[in-house]
């Protein structure tokens, strides 16, 4: 438990071995090889399958990890992972001790818009206590982290507290690592116990600070023990109850100053507590006060996605439940500070947090999270690519992105939870007021013998209370306090009786008051506090003000302190000697190393006298708060009282404010009202109510900051309106403290004085001057003013007005028919600032250049033209007209009038039933209806055997229904039959034919099949034949098909193996399970339904009939040579039943360790990842099985590039030959195959010739050398791999010297080889298939090079998208991809030139189509 975790990291220097290894284990799909390695998030560890990953890819990681979670039982308990990874990971969540399978207690999700996978835990209770795990796994590898979750218990009695504390056991250690963690402990500072604990693995952090405090006082005691420190049973006796007082008094108020952020309930629950628990220690007190603190705080506004441009600011904003002072940002998984990347800021009420991010770039982006105690929210920050780069010279300034809410909401909330906090404090107060008075008549009851002991209680035992808080529960305890010893009101004897006790105080942590046990009295002013209202509640007692009502201007400061403490303690003494006793004096302690505490007591002297309790008297239920008022506005200051019939008085710097013109106070039951009419800057200041001794304190300051005249600001809202190069002018005035700083912005941009933009500022007003307007400058135009008591801000529209852009495209054909076309478009994107009046229409025809002015139509974007001809293609072109001018061109694509469009082919028809007099039959209307609806059907049908296609309803018209009765059918006939739907285009494409159908009435079912047997069996199929079931009219009729049924032996239930019946009377039943058990039955079915089963009387085994293994691969190969350090496989295929035992030898050796052999049911493979010279060899395998064996053998030669041959040397043994001589290659020796080549380079060819191959010696003589020339020689070492560098000899022979040869070329004389075009090749005959491409080419000569141009009846080809042209060196060819009627005409092919022109024309006919006369006519020209 105690040992410390050593991390370990993962090697990434794998040898070569290893990495081979691992190749083959990815190949063959053995992952067992794994790495692992760790995140960079803290606590995560990644399994990586692979050692090398493709390019792109990546295992998963955890960019957020869960967070541990410690939570309340019932309460829900929310873990949340970021996860990443190339592809997408899947992500699964478990359990330590346990699993997470209830759907309703656990629940996981993935939440798409911030990424984050979710398990949620329901209701949690003690058994949901854990350690649970997040799993994120793809094909390359997983990545894996840990989370805990702590569960306390919700109970809230004070009584129970003890043992909500005591539950978690201490967990016993063992050895030196539990003697350095409690030494680490005792010796360390608080703020480090948590990291202490996790480097020792500790998590019981409760249990842990429990012991702790137990050693703590073990090491007092065995101190006091060496040191002999006298102790005094009989003092210990009599201070035990004050001691234990003074001793909680102490440690509440060192827990406050460790703890600034305690809300005002959580110190009201500390105070509970401490009431409760007479006998615990302060440790146990801070555990709670940590649960507390932690179990009330929750967001209320939690963070919101924010989309921010780059070199922008975001704003994170939350409100939480209660005030905090800080809370903790987090930012991809680490804590963000306060600098200059990010500003930390919190509201004054301490209820709303935020973190702006400065100059956002695209590192920025991410999830950013706030934590308050035990709960946290987070949002994802999306940082865009800035599309509008700035250009050089000019800076952009810095816009801020927020989630979409305002400031103001944020802030409206807040004021909402402020009420909502008061509303619970009253409640809290009512509940400790009750308490206390409760306790007080128990108190009466004591025994004369305890009097000593409930005098010093009632003294101190309840100032423990007064200052263990920061709220308003501090002031009531204190105010209950007073209530024993006199309050405003208290009249004779019980006044009397209080004086005796008022000169004690002590200090308060609430900020602004000092508490006595007799009241309270003003703190120095510069003790501020800014946490909620019920700070600022403050009360006095009658008592002191008695004692120092004569001298209260000479020795009072402006917040009511006593400067005289001389006279303070002579009014002491003088009181306590008017009562008969003196009182006891306040306890000095004095705080030494040790924590040692010294007491110093006065006796008491004089009878003891009863106590008496007495009314409290008027509270404040909710004290002043700070206003900030505006100038001439009006100002109002409110507080409760918690009794309606208390009046009060209001004062500012100490003066009593009267009601006049300026001032109007009201009462309204127990709520007061101050109302300041108009503002002015001297009414700042402190102003303060009190009524019946208890006064509450707040601040007013009256500010000026800017603000603009209704009218004028009506006036400066309106939009300016100007046209495109013309100038804008805004103006504005305004008011407020000077210096203002005045800033115009358009659409968020910071305007800057330049060429074209002017701003002049002046004390009244501020005037801003855009020159030459664009369109694009169109947009909100804003004026912020700024000053020491503010900002403010006025909104108005820039209209610039400019011609519209193009309408858009492209055109949508509402209707093309052989009268009209009909189409339609967008309006454009711009309009130009106004709207469009109408449109102009142009129109061309397809093949002309001129353009038609079809005139003028009104702002719709449609158009519908009926001045066309069938089949002529049209385009148009289509202008925008507004106010501000014409826009540009929009022209659509080509237009054809009277397109036909047919419906598509139905489904083939169905067969209902059949008799011998009629057949039903039904079928679906077609998929595609041509656009139109559909007006019928046409049916036809066919006789078997027959082309031939008759009608069905030629005399009864067309078919309305999908379905009809054939009823012209001869009995015993077999027919097929097809349909065909007709819409106002006219009939579409037919149908496929139905199935045949006899014209019969209906059969029987046939009888059950004989003789089935299985002849072949395998592993994985078997081969099942049996006999035609025998035919008896008008019992069984002849069978038309078979279903083959199986099941396994431990299944109940048929499966048919196939879906529609055979007509075969053999199957091969596959897919089977090797060595499984399976039933075999065969079913008959014919028209009449199916018969009866027949099954095989035992079940069939799925296995092979014995095989003698042979090799079934004919194309292996017996030499192979390999580079050395490549990979040898060696892959065999084999055939043999059952399943053969598998040997491989080297040389008749068993195989290296380092080759791997992988057998599979039909082959095996031999592989070594990395090969040597010394793997060269044979290799056999052996396959046998108990039918026989079989053996095949390859040899390998691992072998490399060899080194080239050594020194050269040349030498003349015979004129006219020289002998080349070389050293042997270094790789002679280890490879027998090795063999040399010999180059020649003479010095007239400038060429290498071979003059010797496949020498196997050192040496070779050349023939045939010429004297006077050189010759080089260059011999290189070749094996089965490749051949080596060369070694080159010296130079042999001298070089002739040349003469000059000079070439006398004769001159050429320029020949006009220019001509008339002239086709070579004229244009065929083409008639092709309907649907089929058609291809004419024909070719010509000319000289210049001719144009040529392709018409079709007369219309030029050449810019028709719809017809392939090229032209090749004088062949000219055009293709039509699907021909058509369309198609169908006279084609024209012309090449013309300067000196001549040309012609060549054909007719294609469509095949199917009527018969097209054939005109072939060339022209010369």
């Amino acid at each position: 438990m105690w040992k410390r975790g050593k991390s370990s990291g993962v090697r990434q220097n794998f040898s070569l071995v290893h990495r081979y290894i691992q190749h083959f284990n990815e190949v063959s799909g053995n992952k067992s090889a794994l790495i692992r390695r760790r995140s960079k998030t803290p606590g995560v560890m990644i399994t990586q399958y692979e050692v090398s990953l493709p390019e792109g890819k990546s295992t998963p990681d955890f960019q957020s990890k869960p967070d541990p979670v410690a939570i309340k039982e019932g309460k829900l308990a929310v873990f949340k992972a970021v996860v990443i990874g190339d592809p997408k990971p899947e992500v699964s969540w478990r359990r330590a001790k346990g699993n997470i399978s209830d759907k309703d207690k656990y629940l996981t999700k993935y939440e798409k818009s911030t990424g984050e996978y979710i398990l949620e835990v329901h209701k949690v209770s003690a058994a949901d206590t854990d350690t649970y795990k997040c799993c994120a796994v793809n094909e390359f590898g997983k990545a894996v982290c840990t989370a805990t979750l702590s569960v306390t218990d919700v109970s809230t009695n004070p009584s129970d507290f003890r043992k909500l504390l005591r539950k978690s056991k201490a967990e016993q250690a063992d050895g030196e690592s539990e003697e350095t963690f409690w030494d680490a402990m005792l010796n360390a500072d608080i703020r480090d116990y948590e990291r202490i604990c996790s480097e020792f693995g500790v998590t019981d952090l409760y249990m842990v600070l429990k012991k702790l405090e137990e050693k703590k006082r073990e090491r007092m005691q065995n101190k006091c023990k060496d040191g002999a420190i006298p102790s005094d049973e009989n003092s210990t006796e009599k201070h035990n109850v004050n001691g234990v007082a003074r001793k909680k008094d102490l440690s509440i108020k060192s827990l406050l100053q460790e703890n600034p952020g305690l809300t005002q309930l959580d110190v009201e629950k500390l105070n509970l507590l401490e009431t409760a628990l007479n006998q615990s220690d302060s440790e146990e007190i801070k555990l709670l006060l940590t649960d507390f603190k932690l179990s009330n705080v929750d967001f209320v506004v939690k963070m919101q996605e924010i989309t921010a441009q780059e070199r922008e600011d975001a704003l994170f904003e939350c409100l939480l439940t209660h005030p905090l002072p800080s809370i903790t940002w987090m930012g991809k998984g680490s804590a963000l500070e306060d600098g200059e990347k990010y500003s930390i800021t919190v509201s004054d009420h301490k209820l709303i947090h935020r973190l702006l991010i400065k100059d956002c770039m695209q590192l920025d982006k991410g999830i950013y999270s706030a934590v308050a105690g035990i709960v946290s929210c987070n949002a994802w920050l999306v940082v865009e690519a800035d599309g509008d780069p700035t250009p050089a010279g000019n800076k952009r300034p810095r816009k801020t992105a927020v989630a979409g809410g305002a400031q103001t909401d944020l802030e409206k909330v807040a004021k909402e939870q402020q009420i909502k906090n008061k509303e619970e404090m009253e409640t809290v107060l009512a509940a400790v007021k009750a308490k206390y008075d409760k306790g007080q008549v128990k108190g009466e009851s004591r025994s004369t013998d305890g009097g000593r002991d409930a005098e010093i209680n009632a003294i101190t035992g309840l100032g423990k209370n007064a200052g263990a808080g920061e709220d308003t529960v501090d002031a009531a305890k204190a105010t209950v306090l007073s209530e024993q010893t006199g309050s405003k009101g208290s009249k004779g004897k019980a006044k009397k009786k209080n004086s005796r006790r008022d000169g004690k105080a002590s200090k308060s942590n609430v900020p602004g008051c000092v508490t006595k046990t007799g009241g309270m009295v003003d703190a120095p002013e510069n003790e501020k506090s800014d946490r909620v209202d019920f700070d600022k509640v403050t009360d006095s007692n009658e008592q002191a003000s008695d004692y120092e009502e004569s001298d209260s201007e000479d020795n009072e400061d402006p917040t009511g302190e006593d400067k005289n403490p001389r006279r303070a303690k002579q009014r002491q003494q003088q009181a306590n000697a008017d009562n008969g006793e003196k009182e006891v004096s306040d306890c000095e302690e004095m705080g030494d190393a040790t924590g040692a505490v010294k007491h110093k007591r006065r006796k008491r002297q004089g009878p003891l006298i009863e106590d008496v309790v007495i009314d409290p008297g008027v509270q404040f239920i909710c004290g002043l708060s700070d206003v900030s008022a505006i100038i001439s506005e009006t100002a109002e200051l409110t507080c409760k009282l918690s009794s309606e019939d208390c009046d009060g008085a209001w004062f500012r710097d100490r003066k009593k404010i009267s009601p006049d013109d300026n001032f109007i106070i009201t009462k309204d039951g127990a709520i007061h009202k101050l109302m300041i009419i108009r503002c002015v800057e001297e009414h700042s200041g402190k102003y303060r109510f009190e009524a019946d001794g208890r006064k509450t304190e707040a601040m007013i300051n009256v500010k000026d900051p800017p603000r603009f005249g209704p009218e004028d600001l009506s006036a400066f809202t309106e939009p300016v309106i100007v046209k495109v190069g013309h100038n804008a002018i805004f103006k504005l005035h305004f008011v407020g403290h000077e210096p203002i700083k005045i800033q115009w912005y358009r659409e968020g941009d910071e305007l800057l004085d330049d060429s074209n933009t002017k701003i002049e500022r002046f004390a009244s007003h501020s005037r801003l001057l855009l020159s030459r307007c664009q369109r694009k400058e169109t947009g909100e135009i804003k004026i912020k003013l700024k000053n020491e008591h503010g900002f403010t801000e006025a909104i108005s529209q820039l209209i610039v007005l400019d011609k519209p852009t193009s309408p858009l495209g492209p055109a949508e054909v509402m209707e093309s028919s052989q009268t009209c076309i009909e189409f339609r478009w967008r309006p454009p994107k711009d309009d130009g600032g106004s709207p469009v009046i109408n449109y102009t229409i142009e129109r061309q025809q397809v093949g002309r250049n001129t353009w038609k002015k079809k005139g003028e139509i009104p702002g719709v974007p449609s158009f519908r033209d009926t001045e066309v001809e069938h089949g002529r293609k049209y385009c148009y072109r289509v202008r925008a007209v507004t106010a501000e001018g014409t826009s540009g061109v929009m022209e659509t694509d080509d237009m054809q009038a009277g397109t036909l469009a047919f419906p598509g082919p139905p489904a083939p028809p169905k067969v209902v039933s059949a008799f011998d007099d009629c057949i039903n039959l039904c079928w679906n209307i077609p998929i595609n209806t041509g656009g139109s609806r559909i007006l019928g059907y046409i049916l036809e049908k066919r006789k078997k055997g027959s082309n031939l296609w008759t009608v069905v309803n030629a005399v009864d018209g067309l078919i309305k229904e999908k379905r009809y009765t054939v009823k012209d059918v001869v009995a015993g006939m077999e027919y097929e039959f097809r349909v065909t739907a007709i819409n106002l285009s006219g009939p579409g494409e037919s149908s496929n034919p139905s199935e045949f159908v006899y014209a019969r009435d209906p059969k029987q079912p046939p009888g059950k099949v004989t003789g089935l047997k299985v002849t072949e069996t395998s592993y994985t199929h078997m081969v099942l034949i049996w006999t035609k079931p025998e035919e008896k009219p008008g019992i069984q009729d002849e069978a038309k098909g078979y279903f083959v049924e199986i099941r396994q032996a431990d299944c109940i239930e048929w499966s048919r193996c196939i879906s529609v019946p055979i007509i075969t009377t053999s199957f091969s039943a596959k897919g089977l399970k090797s060595m499984d058990m399976y039933w075999v039955r065969v079913i008959a079915t014919n028209d009449g339904g199916e018969s009866e089963p027949e099954e095989l009387a035992n079940y069939v085994l799925a296995m092979p009939s014995p095989v003698r293994p042979k090799f079934t691969d004919h194309r292996m190969k017996s030499f192979v040579v390999v580079r050395a350090g490549n990979s040898v496989r060696i892959t065999v295929h084999f055939e043999a039943s059952p399943r053969p035992a598998i040997m491989w030898l080297k040389d008749n050796s068993p195989v290296a360790k380092r080759a791997t052999v992988s057998n599979s049911d039909g082959s095996s493979q031999l592989l070594i990842p990395s090969s040597e010279r010394s793997d060269s060899g044979i290799y056999s395998i052996l396959v046998k099985n108990f039918a026989g064996q079989e053996t095949f053998s390859t040899e390998v030669r691992v072998t490399d590039d060899p080194k080239p041959p050594g020194l050269v040397e040349l030498e003349e043994n015979v004129p006219g030959t020289v002998t080349v001589m070389w050293e042997p290659s270094p790789d002679e020796k280890r490879d027998d195959r090795l063999h040399y080549t010999v180059s020649k380079l003479d010095s007239t060819k400038r060429t290498w010739t071979t003059v010797a191959d496949r020498l196997f010696n050192n040496k070779v003589t050349v023939c045939n050398i010429m004297h006077g020339r050189e010759y080089h020689f260059r011999v290189y070492a070749k094996n089965d791999i490749g051949i080596s560098a060369h070694s080159e000899s010296p130079t042999w022979g001298m070089e002739k010297k040349k003469q000059k040869f000079v070439v006398n070329v004769p001159t050429m004389k320029d020949c006009d080889l220019r001509c008339a075009p002239t086709f070579l090749v004229p244009l065929k005959l083409h008639t092709a298939p309907k649907g089929y491409e058609c291809y004419m080419s024909c070719a010509v000569k000319g000289d210049p090079n001719p144009r040529i141009t392709w018409y079709r009846n007369h219309i030029s080809l050449n810019t028709n998208t719809n017809y392939y042209i090229s032209n090749t060196c004088g062949v000219c060819s055009m293709l039509i991809l699907r021909v058509g009627p369309k198609d169908v005409g006279e084609y024209t092919i012309t090449a013309e030139n300067d000196l001549g022109r040309a012609e060549s024309s054909t007719v294609l006919s469509v095949r199917g189509e009527a018969a097209t006369q054939l005109h072939f006519n060339i022209k010369n020209r």
